[in-house]
């Protein structure tokens, strides 16, 4: 992914720009994810929070994690399209959608997790890394 990534939501009223490389990028198959995204998964790219700018109005959905903790889920308060996530885990973390991107094709998932959540209709890429709910630190 480019140092400056830049993306937004359907409707153009959220944008933001992040201006660092990424720490990861996944698919999540929580049943949070699956359900504010429609589908099997998420696609999803963490960032440094400080390292990401936003301009719009956006609005933010807060649910129950996995750990317990309250997850927030930020959408576009026009449109209704799905741009971040702020984990409870990482304070300082921003995932970003990567749907989102105006070039999502940066994509490269390295990773499946909460793969205990996963649909059986679900393809997952044999040669990734799969974890039952979160990763091991480090």
């Amino acid at each position: 992914m480019a140092t400056s990534t830049k993306g937004g939501c359907m409707c153009g009223a959220v944008r933001y720009e992040c201006t660092a490389e990424p720490i990861f990028m996944g698919n999540c198959h929580c049943r949070d994810c699956q359900q504010a995204s429609g589908s099997a998964y998420a696609a999803a790219i963490g960032v440094p929070q400080s390292a990401v700018k936003i301009t719009g109005n956006v609005k933010y959905y807060e649910s129950k994690a996995d750990s317990g903790q309250l997850a927030k889920r930020g959408f576009c308060a026009s449109c209704g399209a799905r741009l971040f996530s702020l984990p409870p885990f990482a304070p300082d973390l921003m995932v970003i959608m990567a749907a989102s991107l105006d070039d999502p094709s940066v994509f490269k998932a390295g990773m499946n997790i909460y793969t205990a959540s996963a649909q059986p209709w679900d393809y997952m890429d044999p040669a990734l890394p799969k974890f039952p709910k979160m990763p091991p630190p480090g």
